[in-house]
C-alpha cells in the first residue's frame, strides 16, 4: 500500500485549501461524496438504546442471522455512580426489528467471572464484528483483588478505580450465531508492553476484518496511567484468533506537546473503504476539532500513517432531534457506524444528559440515521 506522501501534500497545498479537499478525497476514493456531518439526519427520540435502572454506553451494532439488529453495549446498575464502569460494568446484548431502534435488552452476553481472570470484574468497550462464520466480539476486561465496591462508593476517591483501570486488557469472544454460546478467550489478545509508549494498558478495541480475513485492530494505552496524553496503537492478525502483533513501535497520533499534554484522542471507529482505512474519533479536549468531545475523521492507506480529512470535523455534541429539539450533550462518545451493502447507514454513539461532561444524570446509546 502506498502512504499519502509529501509530494501529494505539496501539490495539493498548491491548489489551495479548496484543492487540498478535493485531491485529499481523490487520492483516497471519495470523491463527490457527502461528508460525515452532511449526512447526519434527525435523530430519534425514541430510539437507540436506554435502561431506566442501568447507565448504558459502547454501542456496537450487527445484523443477526435472523434478520433483527443486535446491539452490544456495556451496562452497569444506578445503584453506583456513573465512574463504576470500570469495576462494574458487563456487556450486554439488545434487539430490534429497526437499525433506528428502539432496541429490548435481551441478556448479559460477558457477566463476572470471577477475579482469576483477566476480565473477571467487569467487562466494557463492546466491538462486534462478522469474520466468515463468526461473529466476533471484542472488549476490554478487568479485574481487581478488592472486595468488590458496595453502592455508593466512591471507586475513584478509594483508588479502586484506578487499580482497575491499570489492569484493562483487550479479550475477545466468538459464536456461530448472535444468540451464543459465546466462547470466551481466558487470556487477552494484546497485553502491554514495558519500557514502551503502550505500557499501562490495552483498551478500546476497533477491529476491522479486512476483505481477504486478516484483522486489523487499533486499541488505545498510555505509558503510565489514565492520565493524558491517552494515545492509539495498531495490531493485526492473519484470523481474529490472532496472535495480533503491533504494526509499528510509535503512536499513531501524537497530538500533545510538552506546554499541552491534554492534547489527545480516543474511542476510534476504523473501517475498511475500498483501498484504504478512514476513522473517526473522539477528540478529548477539543484543540483539534473545536469542539471538547468532538469527533475527528482521519484516513490512512496503510493503517499506520494518518492524515487528518478535510474537513476535519466528524461529528458533534450538539444534536438535532426528530422533535424539532436541538440538545447540547453531556456526552456523545465511542461512535459506531452501521455498514448495510458497503454504505454507512447509522452513526450510533453513547450519551448522557447533564451539565457538563461525566457530570451525567442519564447515559444511553443513541443513533443518527444517515443520508
Amino acid at each position: 500500500m502506498i502512504n499519502f506522501t509529501r509530494r501529494t501534500f505539496l501539490k495539493c497545498a498548491a491548489a489551495g485549501t479548496a484543492g487540498l479537499f478535493l485531491n485529499e478525497r481523490e487520492v483516497f476514493g471519495q470523491t463527490n461524496e457527502l461528508s460525515l456531518p452532511e449526512r447526519m439526519l434527525p435523530a430519534p427520540v425514541k430510539g437507540g438504546f436506554a435502561m431506566n435502572d442501568y447507565w448504558v454506553w459502547d454501542p456496537s451494532v450487527v445484523k443477526g442471522e435472523d434478520g433483527l439488529y443486535h446491539m452490544f453495549a456495556s451496562r452497569w446498575s444506578k445503584e453506583y455512580g456513573f465512574g463504576n464502569w470500570v469495576t462494574n460494568s458487563e456487556i450486554v446484548r439488545a434487539v430490534s426489528k429497526t437499525p433506528a431502534g428502539p432496541y429490548t435488552f435481551e441478556e448479559v452476553v460477558l457477566p463476572a467471572r470471577g477475579n482469576t481472570f483477566f476480565d473477571g470484574c467487569a467487562t466494557h468497550n463492546a466491538r462486534i464484528v462478522k469474520s466468515g462464520k463468526y461473529y466476533v466480539l471484542y472488549y476490554f476486561g478487568t479485574h481487581y483483588k478488592d472486595p468488590a465496591p458496595k453502592p455508593g462508593a466512591d471507586v475513584w476517591g478509594d483508588g479502586l478505580g484506578q487499580k482497575s483501570w491499570m489492569n484493562k486488557r483487550i479479550g475477545m469472544a466468538w459464536s456461530t450465531s448472535v444468540y451464543g454460546p459465546w466462547t470466551r478467550a481466558d487470556k487477552p489478545i494484546l497485553t502491554p508492553r514495558a519500557g514502551h509508549w503502550d505500557a499501562s494498558i490495552t483498551s478500546n478495541p476497533s477491529p476491522v476484518v479486512l476483505p481477504d480475513g486478516k484483522v486489523y485492530l487499533m486499541y488505545k494505552s498510555s505509558e503510565k496511567d489514565h492520565n493524558p496524553p491517552l494515545l492509539l496503537g495498531a495490531a493485526h492478525a492473519d484470523f481474529f484468533r490472532g496472535p495480533y502483533e503491533r504494526l509499528s513501535d510509535r503512536p499513531l497520533f501524537q497530538f500533545h506537546t510538552a506546554g499541552k499534554m491534554d492534547n489527545d484522542v480516543e474511542d476510534p471507529f476504523v473501517w475498511w473503504s475500498k483501498d484504504h482505512y478512514e476513522l473517526i474519533m473522539k477528540d478529548r479536549f477539543g484543540h483539534i476539532c473545536g469542539e471538547e468531545g468532538g469527533g475527528i475523521h482521519a484516513l490512512s492507506k496503510d493503517g499506520i500513517t494518518w492524515e487528518l480529512a478535510k474537513p476535519v470535523k466528524a461529528y458533534s455534541r450538539t444534536v438535532l432531534w426528530d422533535n424539532g429539539i436541538q440538545t447540547r450533550q453531556g456526552n456523545f462518545e465511542r461512535p459506531f457506524l452501521l455498514f448495510e451493502e458497503g454504505k454507512a447507514t447509522h452513526l450510533f454513539a453513547a450519551t448522557g444528559s447533564g451539565d457538563k461532561p461525566y457530570q451525567l444524570d442519564r447515559s444511553w446509546n443513541m443513533v443518527i440515521p444517515l443520508k
